[in-house]
């Protein structure tokens, strides 16, 4: 099964890191691995999201459009996990 919010995530980290080596270690995957997963988001999306050239990242305009989104959703999961793992650790019911 393909996990689409891992290629999503992937998107956003290489976009704020500013390349597939630098979003890696964050993503704890190889840069390959991370391109491979953002490679996969472009073909399922039919678009080209990032133009890469040897020394830099650039988003295209569909790239602009759905980074804006995707960071949006990708913290609004990390919050709901945050949220998540504070009510497991926070004692619940009668004492």
């Amino acid at each position: 099964m393909i996990d689409h919010a891992s290629e999503i995530a992937a998107f956003v980290r290489v976009v704020e890191a500013k390349g597939f080596s630098a979003a890696a270690p964050a993503l704890g995957l190889s840069p390959s691995a991370v391109s491979k997963l953002v490679t996969r988001l472009e073909a399922r999306l039919g678009v080209r999201l990032l133009q890469r050239t040897t020394r830099a990242l650039s988003l295209t305009g569909e790239g602009e459009a759905f980074y804006a989104a995707a960071r949006r959703i990708v913290g609004e999961m990390e919050a709901l996990e945050a949220e998540i793992s504070d009510q497991r650790s926070t004692p619940h019911g009668l004492l």
